[in-house]
């Protein structure tokens, strides 16, 4: 059976901000991400259809928090618990420190990531 961890995982890189360690499992990806600074995704997903990420991602929280926006509510994801973010949000806030692992479809997943992640150049491969 398939399976990656951060330690073995073959893509994604050092973004400043962020680090993403990921690996697809066809026909998903697994991305770990972990945040140096608070991030807010608004402007850079301004191409997207209404402006927000059209992907679904299913994850858990190891440490930290974000705070996703959807048009009628924000949802805040906290250390210990798992979640599920559907088509239509923006993440507008993630605490410094925050680590977490999301589970996405791998076609959708690299659309959303090349307009977010390819803002940030990437300090190591």
């Amino acid at each position: 059976m398939p399976k990656v961890s951060r330690r073995t995982a073959t893509q994604g890189g050092d973004y400043g901000p962020v680090v993403e360690q990921s690996e697809d499992l066809d026909p998903y990806t697994v991305d770990f991400r972990s945040y140096r600074a608070d991030v807010d995704l608004t402007a850079l997903l301004r191409d997207l259809p209404d402006g927000r990420c059209q992907c679904p991602h299913w994850g858990y929280v190891f440490q930290g928090e974000l705070m996703l926006r959807y048009p009628d509510h924000d949802e805040v994801y906290e250390a210990g618990e798992a979640f599920y973010a559907p088509p239509g949000h923006v993440p507008v806030h993630t605490a410094p420190g925050t680590e977490y692992v999301q589970f996405s479809p791998a076609d959708d997943v690299r659309r959303a990531s090349a307009v977010t992640l390819n803002h940030f150049p990437p300090l190591t491969g």
